[in-house]
């Protein structure tokens, strides 16, 4: 028996491996950072036995909540992941599972390789309706790439949609590959309409760098990227540098900046409510896109998201709030669950990377209908 997590974004300490029955794992730190949830590993080991794995750390993690009904995926081949008895005791994790192939991998969420990343990136540039661009490097080196659908014009609505600020939320660029898929059908009519008034400026992965890692929330020098869009720097975040100064060359029509939540197991928005500029216009374009995405799609919900900020309260180091008060603009914060959609519940894979990719696809309809009013 043996388990590694020496691959991209692999995530785990073994503290014992002795036994099938007493497997202790931790889960290791974001690199100069205190947060840690994502994990992400591979074991060798005796089909048909069941093994149990106990992430012993797992009580401190940054979002212990995120645990509560919580069920671990694994997969034999790295494309299904399926989900595998987990329990949590306010201090433990504890996952089990009899194998039935002589390894197995397991993971937080579906990962998102770097590989996979460079051949959407790759693959989306064969569309004549596609140009990309190099925005940066990160501070590992790696690219941080743009990819801008549909021919700019100062006609056209610009919207910017980005992904992975927080590296272990992979569902968010598994949206942006659906989004992709279908904003590049030349035969899809709401993709044709929606290039014809808009252009789009989409950055699949804002944080390679923590995504190779194997981080949960922060880059390479453990900055929590979404907390630095008021003053971000070269040295701490040049990924929302590069993509703000960009922002400042297009100007901002609609912004949309795609996460995942731990603990909340359903599909919402959080929006500008608190932002000093906030308005009647802003509030009627917000109610606009909820409800057009509502009648898309029954994997959207705004029973249940985060507590709504006071006006002038918003924190303006967030993306959402930071671009739509400096573009005024219609600016969300989307979130997907790690566990399931409550709503629409899957006992077999819990929200996956094919809903991901459908809610991108929904998505588009929703901008659609929203689109006409953005520079109302």
């Amino acid at each position: 028996m043996q388990i590694s997590a020496q691959f991209d974004s692999g995530n785990i300490e073994v503290v014992k491996a002795d036994t099938a029955d007493d497997i202790r794992l931790r889960i290791k730190k974001d690199h100069q950072s205190d947060f840690y949830q994502w994990f992400h590993f591979k074991l060798f080991c005796e089909a048909g036995e069941e093994h149990t794995m106990v992430i012993e750390n797992a009580g401190q993690s940054a979002y212990p909540d995120g645990w509560k009904d919580y069920s671990a995926l694994a997969s034999y081949d790295r494309e299904t992941w399926f989900r595998v008895p987990t329990d949590y005791d306010g201090k433990a994790l504890t996952i089990r599972h009899i194998p039935e192939q002589e390894s197995v991998y397991y993971a937080y969420f579906v990962p998102y390789s770097y590989e996979r990343h460079l051949d959407l990136v790759q693959s989306a540039q064969q569309s004549l309706d596609c140009y990309h661009e190099l925005l940066g490097t990160t501070l590992d080196g790696r690219e941080l790439n743009l990819l801008v659908v549909g021919e700019p014009s100062e006609q056209k609505n610009t919207i910017w949609i980005t992904a992975r600020q927080h590296p272990g939320e992979s569902m968010a660029e598994w949206l942006i590959e659906g989004l992709l898929q279908r904003l590049l059908d030349d035969e899809d009519g709401i993709a044709r309409k929606l290039l014809q008034q808009n252009v789009f400026y989409i950055v699949p992965n804002m944080n390679p760098d923590g995504s190779v890692r194997g981080h949960l929330r922060t880059n390479a020098v453990g900055t929590n990227l979404n907390r630095e869009w008021d003053k971000p720097s070269l040295e701490k975040s040049p990924e929302v540098y590069y993509v703000l100064e960009r922002m400042k060359e297009t100007g901002v029509d609609m912004f949309l900046d795609v996460h995942g939540d731990e603990a909340l197991p359903y599909n919402f928005v959080a929006g500008c409510e608190g932002i000093p500029s906030y308005d009647e216009r802003h509030k009627d374009l917000e109610e606009t896109f909820k409800a057009a995405l509502l009648a898309a799609t029954p994997e959207f919900q705004t029973e249940y998201g985060y507590t709504l900020d006071k006006p002038g309260e918003a924190n303006l180091s967030v993306a959402s709030t930071a671009v739509g008060e400096r573009f005024r603009c219609l600016a969300y914060t989307l979130e997907m669950p790690f566990k399931d959609n409550a709503n629409l519940p899957d006992e077999d894979f819990g929200w996956s990377a094919p809903r991901c990719q459908r809610l991108g696809e929904d998505l588009l309809t929703a901008i659609w209908q929203v689109s006409p009013k953005l520079r109302g």
